[in-house]
């Protein structure tokens, strides 16, 4: 202890506090009173309450828990402006005759309350890493280059953290005035953002509240509080906060918090860019906020959608592959926009040609409904685009489309995997589709029956498919569904 106590001293020398002979006098007390060099250089007159305060700041930011050796809750409670000095001195002048705690000399005087107290407690424990913690001290992999935002009105409070947080890999801001660190986020740009619940002017929640539902990018948020009602918890949650943590938890526990909640994030933003080349942005925000959905492979209800572009291999050979490439792009980024736009996913291109899928990964009511939707817009879009072409050579579209189970998920190797569905239901479209005439859109019997509340569809002969031993019911989209269809969207 003298040695950490002479250490702390040397640190006051080297600010230019405090003198080597005053250090000597309070080393001198210690064995007398039990004080901390500190506490006994301010009994001397030779520091003040604010500067005692700074050096402890700094000493935190310095990062040396040999000098820092957990400061007298007192100073704690000075640093995090829930007292005075006076009402300090009071207590210790009380705790000198009475031998009782600091803390609860200043709860019984009215100063501050057990939450307060319970607050600067749980610092006061982070103040010095115990050998516990040094163990944990190995950066993991995930804080390299991450970014953590510290908002908190303590400065204390604010140095504790960032000088954990450092030593743990990350790399770290702190702003002691939320309003500030609000508008410094298009600067900052952090991963993550840790913010105190009680700060006058703007509390925690509503710091997450802004992070979360303003203008920018979603931000990670971490509430740090010594509240710990269920009412307060349950108001940050509903903000959008990722997790609560005690101001009474250790470096290690915050630590770990930390990377648990960028581990989320991180999965999170992976599928996000997995499903957003095949689905519409709704569709991946659908998937993300519902949490359950099975990738891995499962049977569903689904309609499948086959969209072929006609007579374009003969398109192709007279024309330079630069045009044909150009062309098809020009066609098939329309007819996978229409798919987006009406909420389904994108399957797969087929040379010139796709599939989309509706029911997976995520299932709506009028899943049928969109698909023969989607189809009758791809119609419109290839007249529209042939109405700005040279006239010799309109492109025409065949679409099948059918309703039924499926086994939907990830499929592929290590390497590379895809989302996409397999079986008889997406057979049975591919057929349709083949059958289509050019302008022509042929539904299965499960999709025709799902519409049929709507408007009826155009019965056709049934036909044989590969694999099926009976013949496949078959009908054709009329102008009545798509006049009926055009009706429900316009509502």
């Amino acid at each position: 202890m003298t040695d950490q106590l002479r250490r702390f001293g040397d640190f006051l020398i080297s600010l230019g506090l405090v003198t080597e002979g005053q250090v000597q006098q309070a080393l001198a007390l210690q064995p007398l009173t039990g004080s901390r060099v500190g506490e006994s250089l301010l009994s001397l007159g030779y520091l003040t309450r604010a500067q005692l305060q700074r050096a402890l700041s700094l000493a935190v930011q310095k990062g040396d828990a040999v000098v820092l050796d957990r400061p007298p809750l007192g100073e704690i409670l000075l640093g995090l402006r829930t007292v005075t000095a006076e009402q300090v001195n009071a207590a210790l002048t009380e705790q000198q005759k009475s031998g009782r705690r600091i803390g609860e000399l200043l709860v019984e005087a009215g100063a501050i309350d057990h939450r307060q107290l319970y607050e600067a407690l749980g610092l006061q424990q982070r103040m010095a890493p115990t050998t516990e913690d040094a163990a944990i001290v190995d950066a993991p992999v995930l804080a390299r280059g991450q970014k953590v935002v510290i908002i908190d009105d303590s400065e204390l409070a604010c140095a504790l953290v960032e000088e954990g947080l450092t030593s743990q890999g990350y790399e770290v801001a702190t702003f002691c005035d939320p309003f500030l660190a609000l508008e410094q986020m298009d600067i900052t740009r952090p991963d993550l953002v840790l913010t105190d619940l009680d700060m006058p002017g703007m509390d925690g929640n509503e710091v997450c509240r802004r992070l979360k539902h303003g203008p920018g990018v979603s931000v990670p948020v971490i509430i740090l509080t010594a509240n710990d009602e269920e009412t307060t918890r349950l108001k940050g949650l509903r903000e959008g906060a990722d997790d609560y943590v005690s101001k009474g938890a250790s470096m290690e526990e915050l630590a770990l918090r930390v990377e648990a909640v960028l581990r989320r994030t991180k999965e999170t933003e992976r599928m996000r860019r997995l499903f957003a080349r095949y689905t519409s942005d709704a569709v991946v925000e659908e998937i993300l906020r519902v949490g359950d959905v099975v990738l891995t492979g499962e049977k569903r209800e689904v309609t499948v959608l086959f969209a072929d572009i006609r007579n374009f291999t003969s398109f192709a050979e007279s024309r330079e592959p630069e045009e044909v490439m150009r062309q098809l792009n020009e066609v098939l980024g329309r007819l996978a926009d229409t798919v987006l736009e009406f909420g389904g996913t994108l399957d797969k291109f087929l040379g010139d040609g796709l599939m989309a899928v509706w029911g997976a990964p995520v299932r709506h009511e009028d899943d049928a409904s969109s698909a023969v939707g989607a189809a009758l817009r791809m119609l419109h879009e290839v007249d529209a685009l042939n109405a700005s072409r040279t006239p010799e050579a309109p492109f025409e579209l065949g679409i099948g489309i059918n309703t039924g189970m499926v086994l939907a998920g990830s499929l592929g190797s290590q390497r590379r995997t895809e989302y996409t569905c397999i079986g008889d239901a997406v057979n049975v479209a591919s057929r349709l589709c083949s059958l289509a005439a050019p302008g022509e859109i042929l539904v299965g019997e499960g999709t025709a029956r799902a519409l049929e509340h709507l408007a009826p569809m155009e019965a056709l002969a049934p036909v044989r498919v590969k694999g099926k031993s009976q013949p496949v019911p078959l009908f054709r989209v009329t102008p009545e569904v798509d006049a009926a269809l055009a009706a429900v969207r316009a509502r």
